[in-house]
């Protein structure tokens, strides 16, 4: 499966993706410059996490009108994947990728720190290989990670089963306490209507090897790479 890693001025989780993509799965990767449009020889391409642009503007603002995103539309509907990461996350819903916005934490301080997330949907290319409600563990970074929806996008992406992730205690209950960033009803991560462009603010490619304190990160990877292979999108191997 061929994996693209973007490079946004400012970007700082792209070497870490590179990493696990090509050195723990051993999947091929590239990098792709912000202003590189030609998407057409990879599966899935990464908006990791970090300072796009300075997050001059809001966090992702400008990043999200790059050439780069602005050739994700077409990118997805050839059946591309997306997944964004952090400030990738909110790359995807400043560009209209994804509904909503990230606000600043509600506790007004940059928060990094190990969260847990309930597995709400388990139907997506992300995800089927894991089980609903089952409990991962993923650190997040982020200053500005407070998702927010008006009560009919939360109901569209209820009634639609768009929720992928919810922040919640280890042993799975989603209270406030275990809310980190103070995100609407604990959303940590939603989809498209397609399940193929996956924001989350969690950091799966700094979970990824158990000296980094776990591997649920590569959940992720491998519930896509399986996904794809198995429906015939991908050559196995």
């Amino acid at each position: 499966m061929r994996f693209g890693v973007v490079i946004f001025p400012g970007t700082w989780s792209d070497c870490d993706f590179h990493y696990v993509i090509g050195e723990v799965l051993r999947q091929p990767v590239k990098y792709v410059w912000h202003r590189d449009t030609d998407l057409g020889d990879l599966d899935c391409l990464i908006l990791p996490g970090g300072f796009s642009y300075g997050d001059y503007l809001r966090a992702g603002a400008i990043a999200g009108r790059s050439p780069v995103v602005e050739a994700l539309p077409d990118f997805v509907a050839r059946g591309g994947h997306v997944l964004g990461s952090c400030n990738g996350f909110q790359i995807l819903c400043e560009a209209g990728m994804l509904p909503g916005a990230l606000m600043r934490n509600e506790c007004l301080q940059y928060r990094c720190q190990s969260t847990h997330l309930f597995v709400e949907n388990a139907d997506t290319p992300f995800t089927r290989g894991l089980r609903p409600g089952q409990v991962l563990k993923m650190p997040i970074s982020h200053g500005e990670g407070k998702y927010y929806a008006d009560a009919e996008t939360l109901r569209t992406l209820k009634a639609r089963n768009r929720i992928v992730f919810r922040y919640c205690t280890e042993a799975g209950d989603v209270t406030k306490d275990a809310n980190p960033n103070g995100s609407i009803e604990n959303i940590a991560g939603i989809v498209n209507d397609a399940g193929t462009v996956l924001g989350l603010m969690p950091h799966p490619e700094r979970a990824a090897e158990s000296a980094m304190g776990g591997t649920d990160g590569l959940l992720l990877f491998h519930s896509l790479i399986g996904s794809l292979v198995e429906d015939g999108s991908v050559l196995k191997g």
